[in-house]
């Protein structure tokens, strides 16, 4: 099972809205526990290199700071991390901090009325400009503050298994950075018998999936633009068009699969492509003899300037935590230069840290197969950050199913219904 199985939330948008539409208060504001300092709990994912890396973490801030004790423990177990930290907020259980918030829910999270402005706290937007840099902005609430600190990413690139391009004929270092030259190599794929298909996105309904394959084009096609910019959808765009019919043109003529693979269909041979994160050179290992390029876009950009998805998990602070100052500086602590450089040696994900190669040359120059991914690092697109992104993904994902997996009507006309959705939805405090 892939990672993005694990720990991507596996909910609809529609249930993760009814769960929200409950609440609608505005978390955040100074306050006197901003002040307060004390024991506070935490969260962290359940993947084991980050419980690794946590409990690492956890043990050097308690053994320096006796009165002030975190108490750790992953997600607890449910349908998906969103959900129960829905439930969370609902019935004020939340811990102080969770590793593990999806940037798409934060908008969510923050209009139930569950989340700390960080900007509140005196040095608050300060450090975290400081950190992540230029990035830092697409993390912004619409109101210009940070709900969530910005802070690990899994810049996706395409991911191929060089056994089965030789076995194709096209050698083990193929040019795929056009969709022509895309398409060529996975027609030679799939006719020569190499592997039944050349890529195998997930073709399930999920709000989330356009993660992993149309946005990320999407952002390369674009040079660095997401599917919301100043307040409006971009779908109608003559970017997301062509990068729609690109996907429509492998799925119609049978080049990815149509139905839900039962396991890893690129770990099973089944798909000669994916569209992966630094995540997957641990977990693939020597199980695939694989290579990786940027995503393509129609007429080629050079690797150094090609944008992507970055797939990051960011860290949120809730309200009901009684110690939010000790809560912010263990925050601090977490993603100070020491931590990152942790977090990056155990878990291969890549901080969101300005100047990020330079700052931890060592690791790459003796990890050589992350220097791509931490160059792809610098520029990436994510997900928007508003109080209904995720129905407006929905409305994404459902545009792209229609129209693009089961090729049914026009992509123009499907993703024009659902901008003005988007548009719609964006009206909506």
């Amino acid at each position: 099972m892939q990672r993005r199985r694990i720990l991507i939330s596996m909910i609809t948008a529609a249930a993760l809205g009814v769960s929200l539409a409950a609440c609608s208060s505005s978390g955040g504001g100074a306050t006197d526990a901003m002040k307060a300092k004390g024991p506070i709990t935490i969260w962290y994912s359940n993947n084991a290199q980050e419980v690794q890396w946590g409990k690492s973490m956890v043990s050097s801030w308690n053994s320096a700071h006796p009165k002030e004790q975190i108490k750790a423990q992953e997600v607890p177990a449910g349908k998906s991390t969103e959900e129960v930290i829905t439930a969370a907020i609902t019935a004020g259980t939340t811990p102080c901090l969770v590793f593990n918030n999806l940037p798409a829910a934060t908008g969510q999270f923050q209009k139930q009325g569950g989340l700390v402005d960080l900007s509140k706290f005196s040095d608050g937007k300060s450090y975290i400009e400081s950190r992540s840099g230029s990035a830092a902005a697409q993390y912004k609430s619409p109101n210009g503050d940070y709900y969530q600190m910005p802070w690990k990413s899994n810049p996706v690139m395409i991911f191929f298994n060089k056994a089965i391009f030789e076995k194709a004929g096209l050698g083990d270092n193929p040019d795929l950075s056009t969709y022509d030259k895309f398409l060529a190599a996975a027609k030679k794929v799939v006719s020569s018998g190499a592997a039944k298909y050349a890529i195998y996105p997930s073709p399930t309904s999920e709000f989330f999936q356009p993660n992993f394959d149309f946005l990320p084009l999407y952002a390369a096609e674009t040079g660095g633009k997401g599917m919301i910019e100043n307040g409006k959808s971009t779908l109608t765009s003559p970017e997301a068009t062509t990068v729609a019919n690109f996907w429509k043109s492998i799925y119609s003529q049978g080049l990815a699969g149509k139905e839900q693979y039962q396991g890893d269909a690129f770990a099973d041979g089944k798909s000669a492509m994916a569209i992966v994160g630094p995540w997957a050179i641990a977990y693939y290992g020597d199980k695939v003899k694989w290579g990786s390029v940027p995503v393509p876009t129609k007429d080629g950009v050079s690797a150094d300037k090609t944008y992507t998805f970055p797939d990051a998990k960011n860290i949120g602070m809730y309200t009901s935590c009684k110690n939010q100052g000790t809560a912010w500086d263990v925050l601090k602590f977490a993603t100070s230069k020491d931590q990152d450089g942790k977090l990056l040696d155990v878990t291969g994900q890549m901080p969101i840290r300005d100047q990020l190669q330079s700052t931890y040359a060592s690791y790459f120059d003796s990890h050589p197969a992350y220097k791509e991914f931490g160059a792809q690092a610098a520029r990436t697109v994510d997900d928007p950050s508003g109080p209904n992104t995720v129905a407006q993904m929905q409305a994404l994902r459902d545009a792209y199913t229609k129209s693009v997996i089961s090729g049914s009507g026009s992509v123009e006309d499907a993703f024009k219904a659902a901008s003005d959705k988007i548009d719609q939805l964006q009206t909506q405090k």
